[in-house]
């Protein structure tokens, strides 16, 4: 751990960060710079992404993006980021982008106490979830983790001291009673290039400038959030719960 840390590095120097990302590349958006921060102050970091598949992309060029580059990718950004460890619970093309037509059990299942990364086996201070939004396989993600997150006798099931839901680029298309409200933040203004560079390695998924899955879009709203709260740049979160 480094010297002459102030009362947030220490804060964040303690934690056991486990993020439920839906697929390849939802961690870096939302976390990137968060994971970057906790590692170099010491602290653990795990991400546990739900689904990788081959798949067609919607934007006019009809290139297929194998399963196989999608989780290389995410390796790839797992080990830049110095992640402690990570899993991928679905491969296959056919679940890939349909994890809204999997029985909410099963994910909850999941997430609470069957993969590698559960919750009852790693015991995390801190989970990270994505917000619900229109995209149906992050609404199903969402509640599954929600689910699990739910508390209990500690003795019995465990319990996270700390539940935050992050940022996604596509969150300014919903419905006004579901924006996106940050109420948590994280100061990463030290840790920006990491997270960009991090998106980067995500290299099938990136877009052109105009678009709001952009890497220069991201480095917009990093600045924003940091706007927010007085400091360069930042990263975003709904609180969920909170019990110290």
């Amino acid at each position: 751990m480094k010297k002459n840390l102030t009362p947030a590095d220490e804060f964040l120097a303690k934690q056991r960060l486990l993020i439920i990302s839906p697929h390849a590349d939802d961690e870096s958006f939302g976390c990137g710079g968060t994971i970057a921060r906790i590692k170099d102050l010491g602290g653990e970091v795990f991400v546990l992404c739900v689904s990788v598949g081959t798949l067609k992309h919607y934007d006019g060029t009809e290139e297929e993006v194998t399963g196989n580059r999608r989780e290389q990718e995410f390796k790839s950004v797992m080990e830049y980021l110095k992640v402690d460890d990570w899993d991928i619970l679905y491969r296959d093309a056919e679940t890939h982008l349909r994890l809204d037509a999997l029985p909410r059990r099963e994910l909850v299942a999941h997430i609470e106490e069957n993969s590698k990364l559960a919750l009852n086996r790693l015991k995390p201070s801190m989970l990270a979830i994505p917000v619900s939004s229109y995209n149906q396989d992050h609404e199903a993600v969402f509640r599954a983790a929600f689910t699990a997150a739910r508390p209990g006798v500690p003795q019995y099931k465990a319990f996270q001291p700390i539940v935050i839901g992050y940022n996604n680029t596509s969150l300014f298309w919903s419905l006004e009673r579901e924006k996106f409200h940050p109420n948590f933040y994280i100061d990463i203004s030290h840790y920006l290039k990491q997270k960009l560079h991090a998106l980067s390695l995500h290299e099938s998924q990136m877009r052109d400038s105009v678009h709001h899955s952009s890497i220069q879009n991201v480095e917009y709203m990093a600045r924003l959030r940091g706007s927010e709260i007085s400091v360069a740049a930042a990263e975003g979160y709904m609180l969920f719960r909170q019990s110290l």
